[in-house]
């Protein structure tokens, strides 16, 4: 009975592995092939930085969807959603360093500073970068579990400095940029019952 109970969750992690990698794969493949489009930077740049925020999004809605679903074993696969939201991010922010701005550092800084959605950018990338040092079970038994948690709470901050950053960049069509941030205050809001419920108790609330 109990390996029955194990075989959706031994099933769905290399599915979704397979399913996260898949973005970057067939990227790669249109670059071979030259279909990338007329400005290859900038669709690297807008779908490896779009398919970063919609990880962030789905890490940050496996707990609601366990406590909705009851299926407790997905949270198992909030981890892995977390890295490659994080290896996306990477790639974004390469791509503008490298094929974008060459490793100009002195633009660089001056575009952090002059320019928002690029500084909106900046701080999401800074904030998840402890996130994914600490993901590790060996951090989360040195930092103990209320602290490792309320750390990763900043992933929601990298959540709403990523949606501002995509709402900021866009200069017509804001209806992508809306929904996702539309999603995101959902989940938000979502979040308020289950903590003031937990506070009622005096029990502390995991997020």
């Amino acid at each position: 009975m109990t390996m029955m109970l194990k075989t959706p969750e031994r099933v769905a992690k290399p599915v979704v592995f397979l399913l996260l990698a898949a973005p970057l794969i067939g990227m790669v493949a249109a670059g071979f092939m030259g279909e990338l489009g007329a400005n290859p930077v900038e669709k690297l740049t807008h779908e490896t930085g779009e398919w970063a925020l919609r990880l962030l999004i789905a890490t940050l809605a496996i707990t609601p969807l366990r406590k909705l679903t009851r299926i407790n074993w997905l949270v198992r696969l909030r981890r892995m959603l977390g890295l490659y939201a994080f290896f996306y991010v990477s790639l974004h922010f390469l791509t503008y360093l490298w094929l974008d701005q060459f490793f100009d550092f002195e633009a660089i800084v001056e575009d952090i500073f002059k320019r928002p959605y690029i500084t909106l950018g900046f701080t999401g990338v800074l904030v998840l970068i402890p996130l994914a040092i600490t993901s590790t079970n060996a951090m989360v038994k040195t930092l103990g579990g209320k602290r490792w948690q309320a750390l990763h709470r900043l992933a929601y901050v990298a959540a709403v400095l990523g949606c501002l950053h995509y709402l900021w960049l866009v200069k017509a069509d804001y209806t992508e940029p809306a929904l996702y941030s539309a999603v995101l205050a959902v989940l938000l809001l979502a979040r308020v019952p289950w903590r003031r419920k937990k506070s009622s108790r005096g029990v502390y609330s995991p997020g």
